[in-house]
């Protein structure tokens, strides 16, 4: 299979590593059809939006028509010969920011369906962050019209892939409350494979298990890591403005967010309160219920059952240590 390349950083291009279970679990899927879209959700800059494009060039390279969007980055790909699907992709992200993006989401229903009835056998849809543009409100309606195509295509067909990945952790609970889906999470990348892709960076670089224990093997984090001259520091600053860790959040809830620095099992607690543990995940700081360590339960190597060191509990964990560190320099300021 053709390892796709993809943009670490601006001037550095790395080759896709590792997701080999993942993968394998793509080939699965295009043998027999996904039953229910599959929705794929793990931390911020894990690896989906890689993985999704590796997963299309491996489903063309299985015979599939595949249509892929990005519509938060205003990018699609289109691997069939029916080239109006191409033409009016292209039409959609042209359009102006705020509309481009619904467009996309949107289109790919449409364009699935086109194929269908242009007799094409083999579909695959791969949706990229499309509930951030269109809307979480509308996240569990967009994946029950995906449900549509899947069970009642216009013409017979001999496979369906239906794919959506997301960071979003509240859109988890909001799709988990209907039957129309069935949820996969993704974790960062295993060691092996972040050891692949750390020696894809050029330079001097500090050591690998430095880094693999301030990024816990998120390949977005270590291309920030590499933007700020591998100065930690900076990039916990930043995560700490992104995820708003003002005084006011961390006063009001200074004695749970103390526990769960320490361990984030502690959030597993009854007593812990629910409206702490929502605002950690709309602001992606944590994966809340994580589930029972089955490779089958997965899109993927599943994380370690608990590590301390990388902030992983057996039903909660931080996003990656870095999220974790920013919450505690947060405390500390």
């Amino acid at each position: 299979m053709k390892r796709v390349k993809l943009s670490l950083t601006p001037g550095i291009e790395v080759e896709f590593v590792d997701r080999e279970l993942a993968l394998k679990k793509v080939e699965e899927w295009a043998e027999r059809s996904t039953r229910l879209p599959k929705v794929v959700f793990g931390p911020e800059g894990c690896g989906k939006t890689a993985w999704l494009r590796q997963s299309a060039v491996l489903l063309k390279e299985l015979g599939f028509h595949v249509i892929y969007v990005d519509p938060l980055r205003k990018y699609f790909e289109a691997y069939t010969d029916v080239k109006e699907v191409a033409r009016r992709l292209a039409d959609a992200a042209a359009k102006t920011l705020g509309v481009a993006e619904i467009k996309l989401a949107s289109l790919v229903i449409d364009l699935a369906d086109e194929l269908i009835r242009r007799r094409k056998r083999k579909i695959a849809i791969l949706a990229d962050d499309v509930f951030q543009a269109i809307g979480l409100g509308e996240a569990a309606k967009y994946v029950k019209a995906l449900l549509g195509i899947i069970e009642y295509p216009p013409r017979s067909v001999e496979a369906i892939v239906v794919v959506v990945a997301t960071s979003e952790g509240v859109t988890r609970r909001e799709i988990g409350r209907h039957r129309w889906a069935d949820l996969l999470p993704m974790w960062n990348l295993p060691k092996e494979g972040f050891k692949q892709l750390y020696d894809q960076i050029p330079g001097e670089k500090p050591s690998f298990e430095k880094v693999w224990r301030a990024t816990g093997g998120n390949p977005h984090l270590l291309g920030e890591l590499y933007e700020a001259k591998w100065d930690v520091g900076i990039v916990v600053d930043k995560l700490v403005e992104r995820k708003r860790l003002a005084p006011g959040f961390t006063a009001k809830w200074r004695p749970w967010l103390e526990k769960a620095v320490e361990d984030p099992d502690a959030l597993w607690s009854p007593d812990a309160p629910m409206e702490l543990i929502d605002e950690l995940e709309a602001r992606n700081l944590i994966v809340y219920l994580l589930s029972e360590r089955d490779s089958r339960l997965w899109a993927g190597e599943p994380p370690p059952e608990r590590d301390a060191e990388l902030g992983i509990g057996r039903r909660v964990a931080w996003q990656t240590p870095l999220h974790r560190e920013a919450v505690r320099r947060a405390l500390g300021a």
